[in-house]
C-alpha cells in the first residue's frame, strides 16, 4: 500500500507544472507530522516531557543566533534545516497556504531547478539576516516564512496584475479580490510595522519576512528585467485566502 502511494505521488509530481512547490509543501508537512509539535508521535511523551522534546528539537534543527555565530562551522546548515521545521499547526498551515497560492506560478516562470535554488538561498539569507540583527538571542527560529516571503516578492514583480482573494477583518472577513500590486505591498508594509514594534524574544520573525521579500523582488528584477514581466489573465490565476 505504501509503495502504491509513493508511486502515485511521484506520478503526480511529474504531471504537474510546479512539482517542486508541491514537493516542498509535502516535505514540510511530513517533517511536521513526524516531529514533536504535531502531537502524533507518542514516543515524545506528554506534558512537560513533550515540551522538553519540542525545545530540544527546535534548538537542534532551528536557527539559534547566539549559537550560529559562536560556532559557525557546526551551525552553518541550520538556516536550511529551519526552513522545514514549524512550531505549530497554525504556523505550518499558514505558510503552506501562501506557498501553494504563490509558489506554483513563480516556479513555472523560474523553472524547477532555479526555483528550488532560489527558495533555499533566499530562505537561508532571510534567516541569516534575522540572526545578524539578533546576534545575542538564544531563541530558536524555525519556519519557511523567509523563503515564502521571497516567493511573494518575486511573484509581485513577475505578476503584478494577478488577482488574489483576500480576507479583510475590518470588512467582516468578506472575500475580496485585489491585484497583487495592492495585496503584497500592503502585506510587506504590515511586516515592516510589526518588525519595528517587535521585542527580542519568542514570536514572529518579521525581519526575516522583510529580508526574504526584498531578496525575492530584487532577484526577479535583476533576473528578468523590466521587459519580461508576465500579465496573468484573471481566469488562470490561482486563488487563495491570504490574510495580508
Amino acid at each position: 500500500m505504501i509503495s502504491n502511494w509513493g508511486t502515485a505521488a511521484v506520478r503526480a509530481l511529474r504531471n504537474t507544472s510546479a512539482p517542486m512547490t508541491y514537493a516542498l509543501i509535502a516535505l514540510c508537512c511530513l517533517i511536521f507530522v513526524l516531529g514533536p509539535a504535531s502531537g502524533f508521535v507518542p514516543s515524545y511523551g506528554t506534558g512537560d516531557a513533550l515540551l522538553a522534546a519540542q525545545r530540544t528539537y527546535f534548538h537542534r534543527w532551528g536557527v539559534v543566533p547566539a549559537d550560529l555565530f559562536a560556532a559557525p562551522t557546526r551551525e552553518a546548515l541550520t538556516p536550511v534545516t529551519a526552513l522545514f521545521v514549524h512550531g505549530s499547526w497554525i504556523h505550518l498551515l499558514g505558510n503552506m497556504l501562501f506557498l501553494y497560492v504563490f509558489g506554483a506560478m513563480t516556479e513555472e516562470r523560474l523553472g524547477r531547478v532555479e526555483f528550488t535554488l532560489f527558495y533555499l538561498a533566499c530562505g537561508y539569507l532571510a534567516l541569516l539576516g534575522y540572526a545578524m540583527a539578533n546576534a545575542g538571542s538564544t531563541q530558536s527560529l524555525v519556519g519557511a516564512s523567509g523563503a515564502i516571503s521571497a516567493v511573494l516578492g518575486a511573484f509581485l514583480y513577475l505578476f503584478p496584475r494577478a488577482r488574489v482573494t483576500s480576507l479583510l477583518p475590518f470588512l467582516f472577513f468578506l472575500p475580496l479580490r485585489f491585484p497583487a500590486w495592492v495585496v503584497l505591498p500592503f502585506w510587506a508594509a504590515l511586516q515592516w510595522l510589526a518588525a519595528g514594534q517587535a521585542a527580542q524574544g519568542p514570536g514572529v520573525a518579521y525581519l526575516a519576512h522583510l529580508v526574504g521579500f526584498t531578496l525575492g523582488f530584487g532577484y526577479a528584477w535583476v533576473r528578468f528585467g523590466r521587459t519580461t514581466r508576465v500579465r496573468a489573465a484573471p481566469a488562470t490565476v490561482p486563488e487563495g485566502e491570504n490574510q495580508p
